[in-house]
C-alpha cells in the first residue's frame, strides 16, 4: 500500500493548482483523512509585488471507492491500473477584488462599483486591480490523467473548464513530480515542475484590461491571447511527528510568461508561494 502522504495545503490564489492525491488502495467502505491549519504567505495575486500572510486550512479525505476530496478540488478515481490514474477532477477558483484573491465563497457574481476617482488619482494608486471590475469565485470541471514512469516518478495532467467572469476561462497544468524522496528518518521531501496552459478567455478575465476596465482604473486597454501562462518550481517537505500528526511545508515559485507577462496588472512577474501547517491523520 501506498504511503498516503500527499497532502493538498488550500491556499487561496488564483494560481492555485488542481490537486491530485496518489490512489490509496484501502479496504472496502474504509476512508483515509487529514485535517489541519497551518499558515502561507503568498502574492495578493498572480503578478502582485506585494505580499499577504494568512491562516491556512489542510484537508484531505480519500475513500475506498476512489472518491477524494483534497483542498480546493475533488474528483474520482476510476483506474485500477498501478501506473495510471484518470477521473473527473471538480476545482474551486478563488474570486479576485481589489485587495487581491483569496475569498472562496463570498463575492460570487458581485462587481464592482466604477470609480469617481479622477483619472489622475487613480493613476497614482499603487494597487494596480483598484477600479477592476471584480471576479467571484467559479467552479471549474474537467478531468485529470497521471502516469507512473516508476514509482518515484510521476507525470500529471489536468483540464478544467469554467473559470472566469463569463466562466468560459479554460486551463491545462502539465507536470512532473519526484514523490516520497526520504532524506532522513520521518522526513521525505517531494519535488515538482510543471507549466498551465490557458485559452485567451481565461488570460483576458485574469490579466487582461477591457475598455470600462481602463476607464475605471486608469490601466490601459490590454487583450492578452492564450498559450503558456507560467511555468513552475516547488518542493515539499513532510515531518512525521507520530503515526498521527505530520508537519507539512511547501515552496513554490511561479514565472509568468507569454503575453501575461506584459499585462499592466503584473507587477512582479516571478512570486513565491511558502506555507507551513500542522496535519492529523484521522
Amino acid at each position: 500500500m501506498k504511503q498516503f502522504f500527499v497532502l493538498a495545503l488550500a491556499a487561496a490564489s488564483t494560481a492555485a493548482s488542481a490537486q491530485t492525491p496518489a490512489t490509496n488502495p484501502m479496504p472496502d467502505g474504509s476512508r483515509d483523512m487529514y485535517a489541519g491549519v497551518g499558515a502561507v504567505s503568498r502574492p495578493r495575486y498572480e503578478g502582485a509585488d506585494s505580499t499577504k500572510v494568512s491562516a491556512l486550512p489542510v484537508l484531505q479525505v480519500q475513500w475506498s471507492n476512489g472518491l477524494f476530496i483534497s483542498g480546493m478540488s475533488a474528483g474520482m478515481h476510476l483506474s485500477n491500473r498501478p501506473t495510471v490514474e484518470y477521473g473527473p477532477l471538480l476545482s474551486v477558483h478563488p474570486s479576485r477584488d481589489e485587495s487581491g484573491s483569496g475569498r472562496i465563497v463570498d463575492g460570487v457574481g458581485v462587481s464592482s462599483a466604477p470609480s469617481l476617482l479622477p483619472l489622475a488619482e487613480r493613476l497614482m494608486r499603487a494597487n494596480r486591480l483598484a477600479g477592476m471590475e471584480d471576479i467571484g469565485a467559479r467552479l471549474e470541471g474537467g478531468f485529470f490523467f497521471h502516469y507512473y514512469l516508476a514509482p518515484e516518478w510521476r507525470l500529471t495532467s489536468s483540464v478544467l473548464y469554467g473559470a472566469g467572469r463569463e466562466r468560459d476561462g479554460a486551463r491545462m497544468e502539465l507536470g512532473v513530480q519526484r514523490l516520497a524522496l526520504q532524506v532522513a528518518p520521518q522526513h521525505t521531501l517531494a519535488l515538482n515542475a510543471g507549466v498551465t496552459i490557458v485559452n485567451p478567455d481565461y488570460n483576458r478575465a485574469y490579466f487582461g484590461v477591457s475598455e470600462a476596465d481602463a476607464w475605471n482604473s486608469g490601466n490601459p486597454v490590454y487583450r492578452p491571447g492564450g498559450g503558456i501562462k507560467d511555468v513552475r518550481v516547488g518542493a515539499r517537505w513532510n515531518w512525521a511527528l507520530n503515526p498521527s500528526w505530520m508537519l507539512v511545508t511547501n515552496v513554490q515559485a511561479t514565472r509568468l510568461v507569454g503575453s501575461v507577462r506584459n499585462s499592466p496588472l503584473v507587477e512582479r512577474p516571478t512570486n513565491v508561494t511558502v506555507s507551513a501547517a500542522f496535519a492529523y491523520r484521522f
